[in-house]
């Protein structure tokens, strides 16, 4: 197990702003996106880092970048450090692993969310209403229960340390316009169809997930990360059993154990235990190899 990276420090780069778990560093023509092994859960940071979650992170997204060409373009030119810009060289080690070369985009002011079963706040807005994000579902539904089919439900895309806000089609359209409402909406469902598929075969369901786009010139592309632990929920096949919350491969771990402990959901983060820390760390690991077949040498 490599020593964590809470975050990064690269004095010869410029960083452009640091997120949840990305340092992003302004390279001129293009932008390099360093995962860092920063944890966030309720929209905080926590104070400890979950060795090897970012390299776990850009793998799993590598992995679906590739999947998903012929449905859409993404922002990746490179993940081989040796062939990033001569100015990141001085820090090869650091950005092995955990790194992209990526292209600069416009991103959208919205996270594209997907929900295949009805969980989270999507379960919460249903016992609320019968809706989630303004669409009607059937009565009776339980938590945890295969929607009939996938559903698209966007949300805003907040300041780091702020809740992202559910938000329904109406309001996308207000943000962005019709035309691209509908067509991120319609690659949100294509890619999360896909990868759904994929993965049940792999004995994963993907019970929900969030995606980002953004443009190059007229061009949507994808961005940011696609299918991994921290932006979809992964929970195992075999002990799937609707009525309830249900066991997991990302950090509903960490959310769990915050929420036993009467975490108040504000900054800064509690310290997490190291059985926390490990067992997080499995929990990600185990979604890689399950996925893509390959521990990347973090086994």
């Amino acid at each position: 197990m490599r020593t964590p990276v809470g975050e990064t420090d690269f004095p010869d780069l410029n960083l452009a702003r640091r997120g949840k778990v990305r340092d992003i560093y302004d390279l001129g023509d293009n932008l390099l996106m360093v995962a860092t092994d920063r944890i966030s859960a309720f929209d905080v940071i926590m104070p400890d880092p979950i060795p090897d979650k970012g390299i776990i992170l850009t793998q799993i997204s590598l992995y679906w970048f590739e999947i998903m060409k012929p449905i859409v373009a993404n922002h990746v030119i490179s993940a081989d450090v040796n062939e990033y810009p001569a100015v990141c060289r001085p820090y090869a080690e650091t950005l092995r692993g955990r790194s992209m070369l990526v292209k600069k985009a416009d991103p959208l002011p919205i996270e594209c969310v997907v929900r295949g079963y009805l969980s989270g706040s999507g379960w919460k807005s249903y016992q609320e209403s019968g809706r989630v994000c303004g669409i009607p579902l059937a009565a009776g539904l339980q938590e945890s229960d295969r929607l009939p089919e996938p559903i698209f439900t966007p949300s805003t895309k907040e300041e780091l340390g702020a809740h992202d806000i559910n938000i329904n089609f109406e309001e996308t359209v207000k943000r962005i316009g019709h035309e691209l409402s509908s067509k991120v909406r319609d690659l949100s469902l294509a890619i999360y169809k896909k990868g759904a598929e994929m993965a049940d075969q792999k004995q994963i369901i993907i019970a929900d997930t969030k995606f980002e786009f953004g443009l190059v010139g007229n061009d949507i592309i994808l961005i940011d990360e696609v299918l991994t632990p921290d932006s979809s929920r992964f929970w195992p096949k075999e002990s799937y059993q609707p009525g309830g919350a249900q066991q997991s491969f990302d950090k509903q771990y960490v959310r769990d154990h915050l929420i036993s402990i009467n975490y108040n959901k504000q900054p800064p983060g509690p310290e997490l235990p190291d059985d926390i820390i490990r067992n997080t760390r499995k929990k990600y690991l185990e979604a890689l190899i399950h996925l893509t077949g390959d521990s990347h040498g973090l086994g």
